[in-house]
């Protein structure tokens, strides 16, 4: 798929947004230097090319025909191999050398919506949120402030609007495998996808995270809670084996847990109680049955989470069981989470 447009302004009066071919990887690579907003470089440009997370068609960028300088911008998009449409925006970045610093928020903004539009005559539905990666103490660091800026105002030119910051957490296993102040719980893998569905749709009732709360209003539960079991069975990497569910002394499923992989590592897929058992401390047990599952995997070298900024229960859960917040994701969306 490759779709042209033109950009006309008195700043850039004849400039081309295109998906990429083969042979333009020579001209746009070099833009790709991680930076305080950025960490993609060129080398794992060209890894996730190889293996389908990154494509041409998901690949866009601004030229100007008149001159041979190469690209002056180039924003990439990420999604899993198996996927026809791109799930996410990984990167923008903008030549500085070439584009003057109170410009490239118009450029980058023009070339997003271009690919946009492709995107969307394609099939896709909404445009891919950007995800960000930021450190942890961003706000304190002038450079990553500024880095963030421009791009977030180059986002929101193109519709993406909705702003999100989400934690980052890191377990490695040198900290061990903490136990929980109390074990009530016992943990049984459960085949059926049926029951999945009833408690993922239960634990949506006064979820605190945004993004499945918002998805969840525009879908309804049950749509919701089956798009979710879909996503974690067939996208992510992990064994169907290794979801939980948790059962207090009477047999009754009070939460679940789903450990699982994606295309970097472990990760605490996702994680909840149900909401007539939530504030007894049952997050703890379940973190640490899902954090065993997960250590227990040859090669496990880290376990990664993430959740909402304003979900400070399960911020707090994380820090007991030994994670340690070591970034910040920011994502900025179509819709207003």
């Amino acid at each position: 798929m490759t779709f042209r447009t033109t950009f006309r302004s008195a700043d850039f009066p004849s400039v081309v947004f295109r998906s990429v071919a083969a042979d333009d990887l020579d001209g746009f690579l070099p833009l790709l230097v991680p930076d305080p907003a950025s960490v993609l470089s060129a080398d794992a440009y060209r890894s996730k090319l190889a293996d389908g997370q990154y494509r041409h068609a998901w690949t866009w960028i601004a030229e100007d025909p008149s001159d041979d300088g190469g690209p002056l911008a180039v924003a990439v998009w990420w999604g899993p191999p198996s996927q026809a449409h791109p799930g996410a925006l990984d990167a923008v970045h903008v030549d500085g050398t070439r584009v003057p610093a109170e410009r490239r928020t118009a450029l980058a903004g023009a070339l997003l919506r271009a690919a946009h539009l492709a995107f969307k005559a394609a099939g896709a539905d909404e445009a891919p949120a950007f995800h960000i990666f930021l450190p942890g103490d961003f706000r304190e660091r002038p450079e990553v402030v500024e880095a963030l800026a421009w791009r977030r105002a180059a986002a929101g030119s193109a519709g993406l609007v909705g702003f999100l910051e989400r934690l980052g957490y890191e377990w490695v296993p040198q900290a061990g495998l903490r136990a929980p102040a109390t074990t009530r719980l016992t943990f049984e893998a459960e085949p059926d996808d049926e029951v999945f569905v009833d408690l993922f749709r239960q634990v949506l009732r006064g979820t605190l995270d945004a993004g499945t709360r918002a998805q969840a209003e525009q879908l309804g539960a049950e749509a919701q809670a089956r798009h979710d079991v879909a996503l974690y069975r067939d996208q992510f990497l992990g064994e169907r084996s290794w979801w939980r569910v948790a059962r207090d002394a009477s047999g009754e499923a009070v939460g679940f847990g789903v450990p699982t992989r994606n295309h970097q590592g472990p990760v605490v897929g996702y994680l909840g109680v149900l909401p007539g058992h939530r504030g007894r401390g049952y997050i703890d047990e379940i973190l640490a049955e899902v954090t065993a599952v997960l250590a227990a995997q040859p090669g496990t070298e880290q376990i990664r989470a993430d959740t909402d900024l304003a979900n400070r229960p399960m911020a707090a859960a994380f820090e007991r069981a030994g994670y340690r917040n070591f970034r910040c994701r920011v994502v900025l969306s179509e819709e207003a989470a």
